[in-house]
């Protein structure tokens, strides 16, 4: 199939891009590389007879079209977001931009031009704090966050194209996703990359918000899944059945790098921070997905990768993101305390 890839540049976005050009894909990787969007994640597939790569932003109308005229007549998967919380409490509108207009945006185009499928990647936290039991795709959205009310935009907007033009629009809702070529902003990989040089880890609160963690490669195949064979406008939980505390999930990645715990930090917490969140994915295992990465196997790996690719994260970790980890961090980790008190 032909395929337009939205944010193809990003963390899972070039996981996915790489994954479609294995299984015989054609490729468009429409990216507008904002800060977290890094064609170093897309080197080894730059010369893919069946993959281009478009810099430009899913808001502009002009080029969507051109793009799925000239291109990708089959199918639309966007992975194009605004996507950490943290920011989104400090610029709410950006989220808004491109979580809700560029997703209308390419709908629109994406409708005009006959595309036979379009996947809106969304997430968990669409349906808010889960204080017990499973999310389900039924389930009343209760974003709590600009980030999950502006996801939960563009989830909405998309399944109104098919009660309204029976245009053929999926949804799938992941779970907290991990794994090589995460930004090193988002929890995992800042832990990690932070261990490696012995600096302090920012524990949010209590350090007790429980999470479902799954692979990137599994979230990846859970996507392709969908887009082949969901029926148009359903909804479809992604999760690796992996729940854990966040400061298990730091104790554990500082054992593998064997650093000590006292390298972790409790600090005051974020403002509405969700507790829990876990998804029910029963729906997808009746369409015949299966997770096939354990946490521990996959925490790891994915240790291990950003232990041996400096290279690829010691850049990003300067310029903007000093700045960005200075406002968020800074102060609260001088008012912070050890896990043991």
């Amino acid at each position: 199939m032909r395929i337009l890839v939205t944010g193809g540049a990003g963390f899972i976005g070039s996981h996915l891009v790489r994954r479609l050009l294995r299984n015989g894909h054609f490729v468009v990787n429409l990216d507008a590389l904002k800060y977290s969007g890094n064609l170093a994640n897309l080197e080894d597939v730059k010369s893919h007879p069946h993959y281009v790569f478009a810099h430009g932003d899913i808001c502009d109308q002009n080029l969507v079209a051109s793009l799925l005229k000239e291109h990708a007549q089959d199918g639309v998967i966007n992975c194009a977001a605004e996507t950490h919380v943290d920011r989104s409490i400090l610029d709410p509108g950006a989220f808004a931009k491109t979580d809700v207009v560029g997703t209308g945006v390419l709908l629109e185009e994406a409708r005009k031009a006959g595309v036979s499928r379009f996947l809106q990647v969304s997430t968990d936290e669409v349906y808010g704090s889960v204080e017990s039991g499973h999310s389900t795709e039924d389930d009343r959205l209760a974003p709590r966050s600009p980030y999950s009310a502006s996801k939960a935009g563009g989830d909405v907007l998309a399944l109104s194209y098919w009660t309204t033009y029976q245009f053929p629009v999926v949804v799938t809702r992941g779970s907290n996703t991990y794994g090589p070529n995460q930004y090193p902003e988002k929890f995992i990989p800042l832990f990690i990359t932070n261990a490696i040089d012995d600096q302090l880890l920012p524990l949010y609160g209590d350090g007790r918000q429980r999470r479902d963690w799954l692979a990137v490669e599994d979230h990846c195949a859970g996507i392709e899944h969908v887009f082949l064979h969901g029926q148009p406008g359903e909804v479809y939980n992604i999760g690796g059945g992996n729940e854990r505390a966040n400061i298990d999930v730091a104790e554990q990645l500082l054992a593998y790098l064997g650093k000590p715990k006292s390298l972790i930090r409790l600090v005051q917490d974020r403002p509405g921070h969700d507790r829990r969140y876990a998804v029910d994915c029963a729906k997808l295992k009746r369409l015949g997905w299966r997770p096939a990465v354990s946490f521990e196997r996959g925490l790891k790996e994915t240790v291990e990768w950003y232990r041996t690719h400096e290279s690829w994260w010691r850049p990003i970790k300067s310029g903007e993101f000093r700045a960005y980890y200075e406002a968020q961090y800074g102060k609260r980790l001088s008012g912070s305390r050890g896990v043991m008190g």
